[in-house]
């Protein structure tokens, strides 16, 4: 675009979209008030149209609420306490999808910034690993969510079913932000994929990528108040003209 014309003027469209994606954050704090089955079922509906490699539509969506969600978020529990200490009760990590080799440069600017305002906001000193080590606990305590979504692909889609789960997962939280429910994508359910399989069922053919836990927010908790910056377009866009 010539640098001298000026923008489009937004549409109602447009700026609907940038409300939700403005509105929407990860909540790490939730009521337990269920949501009826005709909002998750709207929100499934809207994502469901998520464009995807070939029109392959690889996601598989598990969704675990009331009893089902206890037992869950149990089981997360036992997988993650003492993980990767061979002489606790905790299970090694067994993830279907290789997590970041190392943060470098700003990637680890920004993950640090992320952590310091997620402590921050609950009061954990810096340095306190025993308060970090409770707060990661609340990832698999599902933040008391009173649902979570599993999210697989199928494992001969590789990356592909991977990267088209995520615009997937992307676009279900943009729909549940339109509906008044929050949402958070965590990968550290993924972390105890085999686990996770197991316990639903699934065939070894899926992978797992992700869990989103949804419900309402906990507006009065400390955690939610706080909101991420993202970087301006000098920082990741190159014109080549």
């Amino acid at each position: 675009m010539d640098q001298q014309t000026p923008p489009p003027a937004p549409t109602a469209d447009t700026l609907a979209f940038d409300r939700l994606m403005t509105a929407r954050h990860s909540c790490r704090a939730f009521r337990p008030d269920p949501l009826p089955r005709a909002t998750i079922e709207a929100i499934l509906t809207i994502a469901q149209k998520t464009a995807s490699w070939n029109n392959t539509q690889p996601w598989q969506v598990t969704i675990a609420s009331g009893a089902a969600r206890d037992a869950f978020r149990d089981l997360m529990v036992s997988q993650a306490i003492g993980s990767g200490s061979p002489d606790s009760a905790g299970a090694k990590p067994d993830a279907d999808f290789p997590f970041p080799r190392e943060y470098r440069g700003v990637a680890l600017d920004r993950r640090r910034a992320c952590g310091f305002q997620l402590y921050d906001a609950v009061g954990v000193a810096r340095g306190d690993k025993v308060a970090y080590a409770r707060q990661a606990l609340r990832n698999f305590q599902l933040f008391d969510a009173p649902h979570v979504a599993i999210i697989t692909t199928e494992e001969p889609l590789g990356v592909y079913g991977a990267v088209d789960c995520g615009a997937y997962v992307s676009n279900f939280m943009t729909a549940a932000t339109s509906l008044g429910v929050a949402t958070i994508a965590q990968a550290a359910l993924a972390v105890h994929s085999k686990a996770i399989r197991t316990h639903f069922g699934m065939g070894e053919d899926r992978r797992v990528v992700c869990g989103i836990s949804f419900g309402l927010a906990d507006v009065a908790h400390p955690v939610n108040a706080y909101r991420t910056a993202r970087a301006g377009l000098d920082e990741v866009v190159t014109w080549v003209e």
